[in-house]
């Protein structure tokens, strides 16, 4: 199957910045989307940024310019920059991906990290 390895969260200061990292590995043809989402206590999860193969961009409103999501395909591997860190940035920040398993078969299956703790406060 698929593994999905996060690292880099953190207790940081407002203001302060991480990088947080992730890197599949396993039984994979080809990765389609990769991204990161967050849950904060008590509330559902939500997006905070996606990336295509191709390297297009999506990210929450209230993370634009200030976090940067990128990628490398030869390593299967997302990265989320994070800027400007402030207490509402709190959660657990999972990372995904969207994994075709098969050249045979073009179907995509998302798989989930175990989750890393970014916590900013001072």
């Amino acid at each position: 199957q698929v593994q999905l390895v996060e690292s880099g969260g953190n207790l940081v200061q407002p203001g302060g910045s991480l990088r947080l990292s992730c890197a599949a590995s396993g039984s994979i043809f080809s990765i389609n989307s990769m991204g990161w989402d967050l849950q904060a206590p008590g509330k559902e999860r939500e997006l905070v940024a996606a990336i295509t193969n191709g390297g297009r961009t999506n990210y929450a409103d209230s993370v634009k310019g200030r976090f940067t999501i990128s990628r490398d395909n030869a390593k299967n591997t997302v990265y989320l920059q994070m800027n400007n860190l402030q207490p509402e940035d709190t959660a657990v920040y999972y990372c995904r991906a969207d994994v075709v398993l098969s050249r045979s078969d073009s179907s995509a299956f998302r798989f989930w990290g175990q989750g890393t703790q970014v916590t900013v406060s001072s």
